[in-house]
C-alpha cells in the first residue's frame, strides 16, 4: 500500500516538472506541443495512471474485488484498498486524524455507521444520484453515510419445530422453546441492532421482559459467529438458531459434499413478524472520510456501488439483497421466498445502540 501511494506521489511530481518544463521552454511553443498527439497522449496516460481512491474496507477484500475492479475499468480510478475489522478500522482512522490517506470507509451494519459518524470522520455528501438511488430509510438523515447492501436477520428452524409456533422474534422467549435457541454474544452488533429495532418498535419494558425470557431458552452459552449457530443447529446441540441471510447463503452455496453445505441445507428459514413491523433489516455501507485527499472520486465509488451493476454484483457475490429492489435477487435468496422487512429508518438502531447494549446486560445476555 506504501509503495502505491509513493508511486503515486513520484508520477504526480513527474508531471508537474514536465508542466513545468514546458512553461520554461522558450524552443518549444504551444503550438509544437499541441502539434505532438502522441507527447499529449502521453501525458493523458501518466495523469489517469495518478487518479485513485483509498478505500478502507470491513469487507473482504475478495468480495468486493469484482466491484472495484468494474470500477476502476469504467472509471480509469484505482481502488487502493485496506480491509482489516470494522472497530480496527475506525481506530485507525482516528489515530492518523488529518493525515490519514482514507477517502472511503465501508463497513457493515448501521450500528458501526452510526459510530463512524459518531467520532467525527464521515463528511455530507451531495449527490442527487445517491439520494434517488438510496432509499431514506438506507441513508443517514444528514448523507454522511449510505446504505449498499441489504442484510435481513431472521429465525432458521430444524426439523424439530413446527413453524406455526414461532412465527414471530416475540414468540422466540416462549417456555417451549426451552434450551432450543442458538445465538451469537451480546456484544455482536448484529444482536445489538436487533434489540435497538425492538426498543424502537416494542418499547424498553416488553424488550426487556422478551430479553430475559430469550435468555432462559438460550441452547448453550452464547459462542462463535452466525455459521456456528447454524453448524451447532444441524449438530443437534438446538433447533432454533438466529442468522443472517448471507452466511446461510454462502454455505448453501459451496459444493454440495461440503459439511457446511449440508448443515445449511437441514434447516428451514422463517420470516418473522409478516403480519406486524416485518423481519429486521440492516445494510452494509459506506461513507466519505472528512479530511479524504480524493474526495471526487470517493463520491464516485460510492456513486458506483449503488449503480445497477454493482448492484447485481452485489447480490451475486456477497449473497446480500441489492438496495434496489427492481435488481433480479441471487437465485439461493430467491428460493426463500417474498418477505416483508422493517421499514424502520437505520439510523435509529445506532442512536438505540447504547440502550440496546444495556438492555441485554441486564437481561443476563453475555
Amino acid at each position: 500500500m506504501k509503495y502505491l501511494f509513493f508511486k503515486s506521489t513520484l508520477i504526480i511530481c513527474s508531471v508537474l516538472t514536465f508542466a513545468s518544463c514546458q512553461q520554461d521552454s522558450q524552443t518549444k511553443s504551444q503550438t509544437e506541443v499541441q502539434n505532438k498527439p502522441e507527447l499529449i497522449a502521453e501525458t493523458a496516460s501518466v495523469i489517469k495512471e495518478t487518479s485513485q481512491v483509498n478505500l478502507y474496507s470491513a469487507r473482504k477484500e475478495a468480495l468486493i474485488r469484482p466491484l472495484l475492479d468494474r470500477f476502476t475499468e469504467e472509471t480509469g480510478i484505482e481502488v487502493n484498498i485496506i480491509s482489516s475489522k470494522a472497530d480496527a478500522l475506525l481506530k485507525r482512522i482516528q489515530s492518523e486524524g488529518i493525515n490519514s490517506p482514507a477517502d472511503v470507509l465501508i463497513t457493515t451494519d448501521a450500528g458501526r455507521l452510526h459510530r463512524a459518524k459518531t467520532a467525527g470522520i464521515f463528511m455530507p455528501i451531495s449527490s442527487e444520484t445517491l439520494t434517488s438511488r438510496i432509499p431514506q430509510q438506507l441513508r443517514d438523515s444528514d448523507l454522511t453515510w449510505f446504505g449498499l447492501s441489504v442484510r435481513l436477520r431472521p429465525i432458521f428452524i430444524t426439523d424439530e419445530i413446527n413453524p406455526e409456533s414461532l412465527t414471530t422474534y416475540q414468540d422466540l422467549a416462549k417456555e417451549e422453546f426451552k434450551g432450543k435457541i442458538c445465538i451469537r454474544s451480546s456484544s455482536n452488533i448484529y444482536n445489538q441492532s436487533l434489540i435497538a429495532s425492538m426498543l424502537e418498535t416494542n418499547g424498553e419494558d416488553n424488550t426487556l421482559n422478551w430479553a430475559k425470557g430469550l435468555v432462559e431458552n438460550f441452547a448453550r452459552q452464547p459462542q462463535g459467529g452466525d455459521r456456528d449457530q447454524i453448524r451447532a443447529a444441524a449438530a443437534g446441540q438446538c433447533s432454533i438458531a438466529i442468522a443472517n441471510t448471507y452466511y446461510v447463503a454462502q454455505m448453501l452455496a459451496q459444493d454440495e459434499d461440503s459439511a457446511d453445505h449440508q448443515a445449511a441445507k437441514k434447516l428451514s428459514i422463517i420470516w418473522p413478524n409478516q403480519n406486524e413491523h416485518g423481519v429486521h433489516a440492516n445494510i452494509s455501507g459506506a461513507g466519505v472520510i472528512k479530511t479524504a485527499p480524493n474526495k471526487d472520486n470517493a463520491i464516485k465509488l460510492i456513486e458506483f456501488l449503488s449503480s445497477d451493476a454493482a448492484q447485481e454484483i452485489y447480490a451475486n457475490v456477497n449473497y446480500e439483497y441489492p438496495i434496489n429492489n427492481k435488481i433480479k435477487t441471487n437465485d439461493i435468496l430467491a428460493s426463500w421466498g417474498e418477505f416483508k422487512a422493517d421499514p424502520i429508518s437505520l439510523e435509529l438502531l445506532g442512536q438505540n445502540n447504547p440502550k440496546a447494549i444495556k438492555l441485554m446486560d441486564n437481561a443476563g445476555w453475555k
